[in-house]
């Protein structure tokens, strides 16, 4: 019944690790549930109502994954994505956030048309195999910088950008604390260890006031405020256009770049840089959307920290289809789940970036012509907080090289033509 329905091999994959990873993603990225609702409560949006949308768009988007992709990819609203929504579209080009949402609707109908007729996954082709296994290690360092971030351990700097954070802050050794303990863990192959570190960490931090629970549970807050709530008037309008192109673009790329990137550390790409699957991975992630458009929150994509459950052993639906669960008991868990602090996750976000760092191995570092375009894909994700940037300039890099190395022969129609948007892209929509 399992394999039927979620993809589950019991020769390969356990009840136990599937379940695991399941919950292990889930407290990844359970820091959207707190976020998210600040962000759009900045751009006007009830922040009770956003919540309750944030955890139904989750949970529904991560069930069609488990069902109808048997793939072990958690989603939810995504970062950067509802940064746009809320000051960008909202506080600098001040249109109402109903404006915004239907932005996010249109995107969505937009998507489900391209993966239905296929054209998403026919850009996933279009992406040179060697840029594909750069993606991993790139999202790996990305992944890895949004941990230490979060823990303090690295911090904003004027004179240098970034810098080493307090070690004197109780927060920022009890983060070091959790990347020690879990490090420990998985040297000795503990099952769950990333789990382990992030339940011990909560704990730990209660006596020294980094972990505050305020309640256990509560009440769900009312849709009401923001469920379908559109607006038309502007929707031929050329902004709406570019705010609509704009997430396409960023929704667009930085699903692929996940799912190439956590699909080759779960060992689930073939030789040709093919994922099983990924065209109902996409129509899940475009479902999610256009669904959390309709109740009220920004972009819904595949999130990155699905790979803390992958690094636990998640392999199929079934681990979505857990973490799908958890969403919903936070629903009624709320206080609980959101007094979970970012010292109890980050060091699971830091440890999973080194376990994405083995495909490095898979990369021509001795050929300059792969090696070049590899690293700027590589090393962008983390500079510029994106990973479809990292991919976009990653492949224009690659494109441009080759043309004038002299070896244009070595491209197809496929890469130039994406290699050519891509430009126009940062040209005419550099946001």
């Amino acid at each position: 019944m399992l394999k039927k329905i979620f993809g589950f091999d019991p020769a390969t994959m356990t009840v136990k690790k599937e379940v695991m990873g399941g919950v292990t993603t889930f407290l990844t990225m359970a820091y959207i549930l707190a976020v998210n609702p600040v962000i759009l409560h900045d751009a006007g949006m009830d922040q009770g109502a956003v919540f309750t949308a944030t955890v139904i768009s989750a949970a529904l988007a991560t069930f069609v994954m488990a069902f109808y992709a048997k793939l072990p990819f958690v989603l939810a609203p995504g970062m950067g994505l509802n940064a746009f929504f809320a000051y960008t579209i909202v506080l600098t080009m001040y249109y109402s956030w109903q404006f915004a949402l239907t932005a996010v609707f249109i995107e969505g109908i937009i998507f489900i048309l391209l993966t239905v007729s296929g054209l998403r996954q026919k850009i996933v082709d279009c992406m040179p195999l060697v840029l594909r296994r750069a993606i991993s290690p790139g999202i790996g360092f990305f992944i890895a910088f949004i941990g230490l971030k979060s823990a303090g351990i690295v911090t904003p700097n004027d004179a240098t950008l970034v810098s080493l954070g307090d070690l004197h802050d109780p927060a920022v050794l009890l983060a070091c604390f959790g990347i020690l303990l879990s490090s420990v863990l998985m040297v000795k192959k503990v099952p769950g260890a990333l789990l382990i570190g992030i339940l011990a960490n909560t704990i730990i931090g209660i006596p020294i006031g980094v972990t505050r629970f305020s309640a256990i549970f509560d009440t769900p807050p009312s849709l009401s405020p923001i469920l379908f709530k559109f607006e038309w008037e502007h929707v031929f309008s050329i902004d709406m256009a570019v705010c609509v192109l704009t997430f396409l673009f960023i929704d667009m790329f930085d699903t692929i770049g996940t799912l190439i990137g956590v699909s080759n550390r779960a060992g689930m790409v073939d030789e040709k840089g093919n994922i099983p699957r990924i065209r109902q991975a996409l129509m899940a992630d475009a479902i999610g959307t256009t669904v959390g458009a309709v109740l009220g929150t920004s972009t819904v994509t595949t999130f990155v920290e699905s790979s803390s459950g992958v690094n636990v052993g998640g392999r199929c639906g079934l681990t979505s289809f857990t973490a799908a669960i958890c969403f919903l008991f936070a629903l009624f868990f709320a206080p609980f789940f959101m007094s979970i602090p970012p010292e109890a996750t980050s060091p699971a976000l830091i440890l999973v970036g080194v376990s994405m760092m083995l495909d490095v191995k898979k990369l021509h570092i001795e050929q300059y012509i792969d090696a070049i375009p590899s690293f700027i894909c590589i090393i962008l994700m983390p500079m510029t907080y994106s990973i479809s940037d990292g991919i976009l300039l990653g492949l224009i890099s690659y494109v441009l090289i080759r043309v004038f190395a002299g070896r244009w022969r070595e491209l197809n129609i496929g890469m130039c033509i994406l290699a050519i948007l891509f430009i126009l892209k940062y040209t005419f929509l550099n946001v």
